[in-house]
């Protein structure tokens, strides 16, 4: 009948395309489509996301090319229609990412597909939030103010594309983790029909993985689309993960097209971001990229006198003084130092006074070897020529970029276990073959030129100070 012509012409091409895929890649990305109408020399398929959408764009437009030519002819144009959720109306537009032969328009949704294939209205789900971080007792200070302040914007309104995405960065203990999930709590608080998601990059990863292997990644994708808050937590564990990154980059995409919120931490900003593609870097700087700093002596005295009411102890302010002038890593350093008192003036009946801060922090602290990491040498390479950090990562043959770079390198592979693969990634994203070029260089550098060997000298101190 000439109103199945449609259906017949696309299991035409199926066929073809069955033919030179495997059966477990044919009934993930074509089975799931279903074909529409048949007019004007286009075929106009439906896809279940635009994720989908742009999957088979990227990966399979070839095949299609060569199957629709050969079942249908090579005039035809090819046209999608994307589900989308009924938040949109069921209406978005979007060009074609390949810019293929089989339509040059624009690709319209409409709300008019087959019932089985329409998306349910989603279920709640647990936002997998720690009740016990929320703004209350997240210590403002200068160090993190730009940070919380973005965050409370995000939270009174996160429908808005304001700071979209927030990219907050800074080391590990600064609160990072606890200022992502008070803003989660606050939208949930307030806006209770979001749907709301805290996750680690790490967890993601694997769910991913499974996935793969379970052959439910259209399950995985689907509901990750649903997300109206995406929060991510540690994204350079993605680093070096190619196919989870482009996994994340097709939901990032969609979310941020369908106006949800996009919420990340990292250890460093996304210039250091090594083993990460430059697609997914460009998207992690469109909003607002913020830096969560190590709290100063005064933050560190009100992060302490905090924790102290709330444990219900009362501190002489020398001791205060003292614990916040000499543990200056990180906010969970304090937090364990208080935990250190409390055993120690219950448990064994000790006064809290001078004598004992001393004591517990130099067996906390001071007697604590830190291991050099690359991260500490490129800062102290970088602090003694007075070059900002972000330079060493550029795409620069800059003579005196690629000199830091070298010596970096060569610091890195004298002080460090680490592989010669992974410190190339870490500075600069070079290969290998950089690292032992730039070793070998400095080396005969050091050899013949003693003012330079003076300064990589001077260097070497400080990085074994600071150990």
């Amino acid at each position: 009948m000439a109103e199945n012509k449609h259906i017949r012409l696309w299991n035409n091409c199926l066929q073809v395309i069955k033919d030179n895929i495997p059966d477990t890649t044919f009934k993930t990305w074509f089975a799931p489509i279903v074909p529409i109408k048949f007019e004007d020399n286009k075929l106009t398929i439906q896809v279940p996301s635009h994720f989908f959408y742009e999957y088979i764009e990227e990966q399979f437009v070839d095949l299609l090319r060569e199957a629709i030519h050969k079942e249908i002819g090579d005039r035809v144009k090819l046209m999608y229609t994307v589900l989308v959720d009924k938040t949109n109306d069921g209406k978005m537009t979007v060009e074609p990412t390949n810019g293929n032969n089989y339509s040059k328009g624009l690709i319209k949704n409409d709300n008019k597909a087959p019932s089985q294939l329409r998306q349910s209205v989603p279920q709640d789900l647990d936002p997998h939030l720690n009740p016990n971080y929320s703004f209350d007792n997240f210590i403002e200070g200068y160090s993190n103010k730009l940070s919380r302040t973005a965050g409370e914007t995000i939270a009174c309104d996160p429908s808005s594309t304001t700071f979209n995405p927030l990219f907050i960065y800074g080391p590990s203990g600064v609160g990072k983790t606890h200022l992502i999930n008070a803003i989660g709590r606050r939208i949930k608080r307030d806006h209770p029909e979001k749907r709301v998601l805290y996750v680690s990059a790490h967890l993601f990863q694997v769910q991913y993985t499974d996935s793969v292997r379970n052959n439910v990644t259209n399950d995985f994708l689907n509901f990750y689309q649903t997300i109206d808050i995406l929060i991510m937590d540690d994204v350079q564990e993605f680093a070096g993960a190619t196919k989870t990154q482009n996994t994340f980059f097709h939901i990032f995409n969609h979310l941020h097209q369908n106006g949800k919120r996009l919420i990340m931490t990292s250890d460093r900003p996304p210039i250091m971001l090594a083993g990460m593609e430059d697609r997914l870097l460009t998207r992690f700087k469109w909003g607002l990229v913020a830096e969560l700093e190590k709290p100063n002596v005064e933050l560190r005295k009100e992060i302490l006198r905090k924790k102290i009411e709330h444990d219900g102890l009362v501190f002489p302010e020398e001791v205060i003084n003292y614990i916040a002038e000499n543990v200056d890593d990180s906010v969970r350093d304090l937090e364990g130092i208080v935990l250190q008192f409390i055993a120690r003036s219950t448990i064994l009946n000790k006064e809290i006074d001078l004598d004992l801060a001393e004591y517990i922090v130099n067996k906390a602290v001071r007697h604590e070897n830190k291991p050099i990491t690359i991260e500490s040498i490129v800062e102290k390479v970088c602090a003694h020529y007075d070059i900002d950090i972000s330079a060493i990562h550029q795409k620069t043959r800059r003579s005196n970029i690629v000199k830091l770079r070298q010596i970096a390198m060569f610091l890195a592979k004298k002080y460090t276990n680490t592989s010669t693969t992974k410190i190339g990634l870490q500075i600069g994203n070079k290969n290998h073959a950089t690292v032992l070029h730039s070793d070998k260089i400095i080396k005969g550098l050091i050899e013949v030129d003693k003012k330079f060997r003076a300064e990589v000298e001077e260097i070497e101190k400080t990085i074994r100070k600071n150990r």
